[in-house]
């Protein structure tokens, strides 16, 4: 690559604040990531009671709006119950695990301009706690140990339910980090750099959620999966595992992992404005015209409003969607997600390569939508051949296959095909057929007599 397409990382604002005013901005993140928790809460009961035609919470503050709070304190003042047969030490250090690398990833997600923009008692400093060149791959790493607090509190419970919970969630994240990953890979190669804060100046003139839209889509379908939320809530899925990992919690430690759920709602969220939404720059219309848009506090605004909107997206969704089956999750992640995003990267890392180049945009778009059209055209080719061959070796169909059988429904083995379902008939020949059919003559009497006799 060309010198002049790389991000240059400034990072020499960081690394400067006094001790206290970085512990002022540690409070700040851990007093947001809270703050926006017990909104999200009572935001989530109202929407989605809204959308049901309920009323939702109403009696706890105004409008009910300290419901989440009364909530949190219920939960800690319940009695807090260990289970016999569970791992105690694991039982109880499980939930921390869960919780505590939830809180870690705000750290580097900026709140505003890298540079001395503000002022906090006096001392000029960045509206963000700390960044790093590969600031991306510590949230990735923070996010994958994050799992083992779910996947400990499902084997140190003793249960059967909570274990298979704990080894759904493993499963989704194994899955799902491939796909992630390689939709964090292709935000790298347009910005040519790791650090959140450098990603965020790359989008000055155009975000990446335009560049780079099914990246885009792609982490949003993962960040569902990875904060197991519906319709990818299977591992506390109380349908068919009571409860999930954490059946056999109660009091303040289900409260820990109802809180890691929400705060890793809001994380992925900062992740997703910082990567593909412009961060806390102001929406286009903004920009335009207001010159200040982007400096001093108005950015925090910005990015706040564009968090809400993403965790607005995750209680449409619970709302709307049904819970999909376990292995439907498991498909669209191995067969659908991770193809694709390999397949973008490679797409990705071509038109980056052609641009350093010094190629034209329209040489660059015919050698890529040339290379799609030789893909698509050697699957179709592919696909051809292989149903071909499917059909020469299917074995012939035994004799008096019921789908029956037995009286209980059977499914058909390999090669088998169930009969064809009988069509209802047209709505007019129904209507004939109820009246006595076409020929209505032998309906009435057969002659005067009859008619007159009143028969």
């Amino acid at each position: 690559m060309t010198v002049p397409y790389l991000a240059a990382e400034d990072l020499s604002m960081f690394g400067r604040d006094p001790w206290w005013l970085v512990v002022v901005k540690a409070v700040f993140c851990f007093a947001f990531l809270m703050v926006t928790v017990l909104f999200s809460i009572v935001w989530e009961r109202k929407v989605v009671a809204w959308m049901q035609l309920r009323v939702g919470p109403n009696r706890h503050g105004p409008w009910g709006m300290l419901q989440s709070l009364a909530d949190g304190v219920k939960l800690m003042l319940k009695e807090d119950l260990i289970v016999k047969r569970a791992d105690k030490v694991v039982y109880v250090l499980a939930p921390v695990v869960a919780a505590i690398p939830a809180f870690m990833a705000i750290a580097v997600i900026p709140f505003g301009p890298a540079d001395n923009e503000i002022s906090i008692f006096g001392t000029r400093t960045t509206m963000q706690l700390t960044d790093l060149p590969i600031a991306m791959l510590y949230i990735l790493a923070v996010a994958s140990v994050g799992i083992y607090g779910i996947v400990l509190a499902g084997w140190s419970s003793g249960s059967t339910y909570p274990l298979l919970g704990g080894l759904r969630s493993c499963a989704q994240m194994i899955s799902y980090e491939i796909a992630m990953g390689a939709s964090f890979a292709s935000v790298f190669l347009y910005s040519g750099s790791m650090s959140t804060s450098t990603i965020v100046e790359q989008q000055h003139d155009r975000w990446y959620i335009l560049l780079l839209p099914v990246s885009f889509v792609l982490y949003v379908v993962t960040m569902i999966g990875e904060t197991n939320r519906a319709p990818f809530d299977m591992p506390e899925s109380e349908g068919d595992l009571v409860g999930g990992f954490n059946t056999e919690y109660s009091s303040i430690k289900f409260a820990m992992f109802m809180l890691a759920e929400y705060v890793n709602m809001v994380t992925v969220s900062a992740v997703t404005t910082t990567l593909f939404l412009g961060g806390w720059r102001a929406p286009w219309p903004i920009s335009t015209f207001w010159e200040g848009a982007n400096h001093g506090w108005w950015p925090l605004l910005w990015f706040v409003i564009k968090v809400q909107l993403l965790l607005f997206f995750f209680i449409w969704l619970r709302g709307t969607l049904p819970r999909v089956r376990y292995d439907q999750l498991m498909k669209l992640g191995w067969k659908v997600l991770i193809p694709v995003s390999v397949v973008w990267l490679m797409l990705v890392a071509s038109v980056r390569a052609l641009r350093n180049e010094h190629y034209g945009f329209a040489d660059i778009a015919l050698y890529v939508g040339g290379g799609v059209l030789a893909l698509l055209l050697i699957s179709f080719v592919a696909d051809m051949f292989r149903e071909r061959h499917r059909a020469a070796e299917r074995p012939a169909e035994p004799a008096g296959f019921d789908p029956m059988a037995g009286g209980f429904p059977v499914p058909p083995l390999p090669g088998q095909e169930l009969p064809p379902v009988p069509r209802r008939s047209p709505r007019r020949e129904r209507e004939l057929i109820a009246s006595g059919g076409p020929d209505t003559v032998s309906d009435g009497p057969a002659d005067g007599k009859e008619a007159s006799d009143g028969r």
